[in-house]
């Protein structure tokens, strides 16, 4: 931008400059943008990848369970985990002692992805530019924020 009264080159003030809420969701793209090509050989979007993750440290979870360890509701998680049964990678089935819950179970082929998938965190962990105790400290913070803000909405 130039100001008008002479041919001074004036930099656009950026209206986001002072929202950390910025910086995380842009933080939260450009992770995408990391994570996307690292996923797409494997079929998955990064939520799904999420959910492979949480199933590939415990088996036959709750839709319940599944949603409060990655922190989405049951609405969103439905339509995610019926892509993943279409892919072949989970099986979704009544809990026989309670009906009204709905258990998913890795199939052979999501337990196998475990292994396509295992060198994703270092490779991403990497583009971060961070070292572990770098890393560490910044994710503690990042989680003691959340909290705070989760509080503070009640």
């Amino acid at each position: 931008m130039r100001n008008s009264d002479s041919d001074e080159v004036v930099p656009e003030e950026n209206p986001f400059a002072q929202l950390l809420c910025f910086e995380v969701y842009a933080t939260t793209h450009a992770f995408q943008k990391v994570y996307t090509p690292l996923l797409a050989p494997l079929g998955l979007t990064y939520p799904q990848y999420l959910v492979m993750m949480v199933l590939w440290t415990g088996d036959n979870l709750p839709v319940g369970t599944i949603g409060r360890k990655i922190g989405l509701e049951t609405s969103t998680l439905t339509p995610l985990l019926k892509r993943l049964e279409a892919a072949g990678l989970v099986a979704r089935f009544r809990d026989i002692a309670d009906e009204r819950r709905v258990i998913v179970k890795l199939t052979d082929a999501g337990r196998d992805l475990q292994a396509k998938a295992e060198d994703i965190p270092e490779c991403v962990g990497r583009a971060t530019g961070l070292d572990l105790a770098e890393a560490k400290s910044l994710q503690e913070r990042l989680q003691n924020l959340r909290e705070a803000l989760l509080e503070a909405a009640g």
